[in-house]
C-alpha cells in the first residue's frame, strides 16, 4: 500500500495538542474515506490551523460531510509519486487501463509499463474474491509499485482507457 504502513492515526480534536506546528509535511487524509477533505500535502501548520478553525464550531452546527472534531485522520510522510495509472477489472482480468499521472502532470494515455500490468493483475489474482468488476489504481514510486485504492466502475473517471472493450468485457462477464 501507498500510504499506511508508518501513519499517524489521530482525531481532528487531537491535532492542536499532538502536532509541533512546525514545517514538516504530511500527507493527511480521513481515514474512512469520506471527503471531508480530499487526501493531500499539507504543513504541520496548515493542518492545525485546519483543525482549529474546524474546531471552533460547535459540534451540533456541523452538518453531515464535513469535518467533526472526532473525525478521525490518518497523517503519514509523503511518497513522491512517479506514475499513476487506473485500471479496470472484469471477471478477474485487467481489460483497460490509462496512465492518468506522471510526476506532478495530468497526462491522459492509453499506456501503461509491462511490470505495472504485471503487478495490478497479480492483485487481481491475490483478491479473487474482491469483486466482479472494479478500478484499481496504482502508481510507482521511487521504492516501487504501490496500490493507491480500489473503488467501484460506476464512479471512475475513464482517462484514456478503452471504454468500448470495457463495456464489451461487462456484458460478456456472467456471475456464476
Amino acid at each position: 500500500m501507498l500510504n499506511g504502513s508508518d501513519a499517524l492515526f489521530i482525531t481532528l480534536r487531537d491535532i492542536p495538542e499532538r502536532l509541533a506546528d512546525d514545517v514538516k509535511d504530511w500527507f493527511f487524509r480521513p481515514v474512512d474515506q469520506s471527503k471531508e477533505v480530499p487526501g493531500s500535502v499539507k504543513s504541520e501548520k496548515e493542518i492545525i490551523q485546519m483543525a482549529q478553525k474546524a474546531l471552533s464550531l460547535c459540534e451540533a452546527d456541523i452538518t453531515n460531510g464535513s469535518l467533526r472534531h472526532d473525525t478521525e485522520l490518518m497523517l503519514t510522510k509523503p511518497v513522491r509519486i512517479l506514475k499513476e495509472w487506473r485500471l479496470w477489472a472484469v471477471g478477474g482480468k485487467i481489460v483497460t487501463y490509462s496512465l492518468y499521472k506522471e510526476g506532478s502532470r495530468v497526462v491522459y494515455r492509453h499506456e501503461i509499463d509491462g511490470d505495472a500490468l504485471e503487478f495490478a493483475q497479480q492483485l487481481v489474482d491475490l483478491n479473487s474474491d474482491y469483486s466482479p468488476a472494479f478500478v484499481i489504481d496504482i502508481c510507482r514510486t521511487e521504492d516501487g509499485l504501490k496500490v493507491i485504492e480500489t473503488n467501484c466502475i460506476n464512479a471512475a473517471g475513464f482517462y484514456a482507457a478503452d471504454p468500448m472493450k470495457l463495456a464489451s468485457e461487462i456484458d460478456e462477464f456472467r456471475v456464476v
